[in-house]
């Protein structure tokens, strides 16, 4: 091998400029993964994807790693809050929630309870619960878990607002108007 053919470390270290793909990913309402129409089954790819899944300014998902990046298609969020633990009371409580891909999360001031409308056109109601996660992501709060939610609600904001109270932080159990 001449010295010409020889890769340095420089080779493997050199910074390359990712290549925009078409990944043909969709993520549907309930928080499914499809590549090429056909449903990802494997759950630890899915888990793979999402670890480089993020939304942009204009609310556009992409996947992204240093090699390459691209769109995916979200119907309305891409994640959904499958489980509740709550502990304490009032304004000791605590709130942690699990998605569909298993990964833990506090409600608090950095994963705040919103609510907005949903994306779909199959929604009927104004708006639905949503949890704030890095990255400008959403994980849509599943019905079951909305209901042990609100069963939880135990005090009012200074607006009278129903609420609750998780690490530090209420929640008003309804939209606000802003």
């Amino acid at each position: 091998m001449s010295g010409k053919d020889k890769l340095t470390s420089a080779d493997y270290n050199a910074s390359c400029t990712p290549v925009e793909r078409d990944f043909q990913i969709r993520i549907d309402e309930e928080g499914r993964w499809y590549h090429e129409g056909g449903l990802i089954k494997r759950i630890e790819l899915v888990k793979l994807f999402a670890t480089v899944l993020y939304v942009d300014d204009l609310g556009q998902h992409w996947l992204r790693t240093p090699a390459e990046f691209g769109r995916i298609a979200v119907e309305d969020a891409p994640f959904i809050i499958t489980a509740l633990a709550s502990a304490g009371q009032k304004k000791e409580r605590s709130i942690r929630v699990t998605d569909n891909l298993d990964r833990e999360y506090r409600m608090d001031q950095d994963t705040p309870l919103v609510f907005k409308s949903r994306r779909t056109e199959a929604a009927s109601d104004d708006s639905c619960p949503y949890l704030c996660l890095p990255a400008g992501l959403m994980a849509r709060l599943s019905r079951p878990v909305w209901y042990e939610l609100a069963g939880l609600a135990d005090c009012d904001d200074a607006a009278g607002l129903p609420g609750l109270w998780s690490f530090g932080t209420f929640f008003a159990m309804q939209p606000q108007k802003l």
